[in-house]
């Protein structure tokens, strides 16, 4: 900061020289017009001295005459090159008060308006934090001088979940909510935040919050991984199987929170079967498909119906495929391993996968009339997901 003022305080030297230049200056024309006045007075002096003589008649009228234009040349000569006086509109006194006003204004206005917080806060965040009590003062103080920074209020609320401050994560993920719009990923973060500070209690908000960022984008880990934990606290063990396999397709293979993630997973198998359940087996898939209206209205019900999974990265080829037909809508199907169209391309090889329903009234997978497709889901989802053909196959 010292620099800043220093910096401030020559910049504030500059404009004061523009306002006492002027004064300095109508001194020295000040000096000048004095001066003149003097001439003129020893003119008028020296005049009056000819016109004496004259009287007593020691000068004659042409003496007296030579003795003027004497004189005047002289005067002539003293003010020659003497500037005209300038008349100031401000006076003498505006500008000296002025030079006053203006570091105590400028100094004033700076403190209310200016950014002297944001400079020093610059400062520190170019120096790494001692702690993460450091680190967080220091965001809660940018967060203050910046109220309208989505991303400073961001990783203000990230860091009071590393502090078990849930309370205040979920109050500052809203905030920031409201300046960023309802993105997946701030969505889950504040359902999390609001899930550990109401100690652990699912709530009507909470399952909003979470269907919503889900809704929006179907892998959106905070939410997956925080149902997952509601499941396995509520002893709904299978639904929290579900949900981390979902979670575990999204996360890389380098990924150290694999680990942890799939000893979850184990944990949650051991206690359904310790309480009489049975794991469902992987890789099987349950789906719903029906018509919208519109198609419904055009399909024949000789129409054959494709309904598949195909990976989402990886081959083309379907991995399980059924055949119904339009008469039998809707239908509910699973799809598994057992219904593998190449015995090296199973539904459990491929950690996500896409559904899809196709009409062809001519009878062919590849190409039809009608389609409708799924997010991209983990081939692990035991849940029965809804699919609807809804649009032209193009």
């Amino acid at each position: 900061m010292i620099d800043f003022w220093l910096a401030a305080g020559l910049l504030l030297l500059i404009a004061l020289s523009f306002l006492l230049i002027p004064v300095l200056r109508g001194r020295r024309a000040q000096r000048e017009e004095d001066r003149t006045a003097l001439n003129v007075a020893l003119y008028q002096e020296r005049v009056a001295e000819l016109q004496v003589q004259q009287d007593e008649g020691v000068l004659n009228a042409a003496q007296l005459d030579a003795g003027r234009a004497e004189a005047a040349r002289e005067l002539l000569a003293d003010t020659e090159g003497a500037e005209k006086p300038r008349e100031s509109r401000l006076g003498k006194p505006l500008p000296l008060l002025a030079a006053l006003l203006v570091p105590v204004l400028g100094i004033s206005l700076y403190l209310h308006f200016g950014a002297s917080d944001k400079v020093e806060l610059t400062r520190e965040f170019s120096q790494p934090p001692v702690s993460m009590e450091d680190m967080t003062q220091r965001l809660e103080r940018a967060a203050a001088a910046q109220p309208d920074s989505a991303e400073g209020l961001y990783f203000l609320g990230r860091a009071y979940m590393a502090q078990d401050r849930s309370a205040d994560a979920a109050k500052v993920f809203e905030r920031t909510v409201a300046l960023a719009g309802r993105q997946p990923e701030l969505l889950g973060q504040w359902a999390q935040a609001q899930y550990f500070a109401d100690n652990k209690q699912w709530s009507p908000k909470v399952q909003a919050l979470t269907d919503e960022a889900l809704k929006l984008d179907p892998k959106e880990v905070t939410s997956l991984g925080l149902l997952g934990i509601a499941a396995f606290e509520g002893q709904r063990y299978q639904e929290a199987i579900d949900y981390w396999n979902r979670l575990l397709a999204q996360l890389p293979p380098q990924d150290n929170s694999r680990v942890a993630l799939q000893g979850g997973i184990d944990r949650a198998a051991e206690k359904l079967k310790e309480s009489g359940g049975t794991v469902a087996p992987k890789a099987v898939m349950k789906v719903r498909v029906d018509l919208s209206t519109e198609v419904k209205a055009k399909a024949l019900p000789t129409d054959s119906v494709f309904i598949f999974a195909r990976a989402v990265s990886g081959p083309p080829a379907p991995l399980a495929a059924k055949r119904v037909t339009v008469a039998e809508l809707p239908v509910t199907v699973e799809l598994g391993d057992a219904d593998a169209m190449m015995p090296q391309l199973k539904l459990s090889n491929f950690p996500e996968v896409q559904l899809v329903a196709r009409i062809s009234r001519a009878g062919l997978p590849t190409t039809g009339e009608w389609i409708g497709r799924s997010q991209p889901l983990a081939s692990t989802t035991a849940a029965v997901q809804q699919l609807t053909i809804d649009s032209p196959d193009k």
